[in-house]
Order: C-alpha cells, then structure tokens, then sequence
C-alpha cells in the first residue's frame, strides 16, 4: 500500500498532522481530505501507523471522537487519551473526544 505515497506525499500527510495544534484534533478523513491527492481515511490510518518521532499522531482520532488506535493494543489508546488530555483536549463523559470542541478546522 505505501507504494501508492512517495515521500513527498508522505511528507504532505506529515506536515497536515503537524499542523494540527495542541488540544486539537482532526479526523482521520479530514486529513485525508487535504492532501493534494486526498485518500481515505482508512488509509491515512494505515500510514498513520507508521508516523515518524516528531509527528503528533495522538492528534488524529476517529470521526466520532473514538480512539481507533485501542485495536492495535490497549497502551496504545491509553498512551493517545494521556497526551490529548495533557494538551487540554476536552472530552465527553464517554470517553471519546469532544468533536464539536476540539475539531480543528
């Protein structure tokens, strides 16, 4: 799959994430969506996987404000609620972000 971005692309996905700024978040078809040839989000969540030191992946959550990330393991989600509420990222009594507070646009 990663045959389909070049590096530059690749790095136009980066730059997207790290635009995102702290307390922040953005869907991960909203960022597909900016990119210059836009994808899924699907596939932005497959990319995301292999996001450099420097990117701030925790930054990207689902549509609904859920943490899809728990499926690769449960650190992982844990990990990505930790960095988001220690940016200030509000969320909602059930545990996903506050999308209509935190959407970055």
């Amino acid at each position: 799959m990663l045959n389909f971005m070049s590096g530059t692309a690749l790095d136009e996905l980066w730059d997207v994430v790290r635009s995102i700024p702290p307390g922040r978040v953005m869907s991960y078809g909203e960022v597909g969506m900016l990119l210059r040839r836009p994808v899924s989000g699907r596939m932005v969540g497959r990319w995301m996987a292999q996001a450099p030191e420097g990117v701030p992946w925790w930054r990207v959550v689902a549509k609904d404000g859920h943490l899809p990330i728990a499926r690769r393991g449960p650190g992982f989600a844990t990990a990505q609620e930790q960095l988001l509420r220690k940016e200030g990222t509000p969320f909602l009594g059930t545990g996903r972000v506050d999308m209509s507070r935190a959407r970055h646009h």
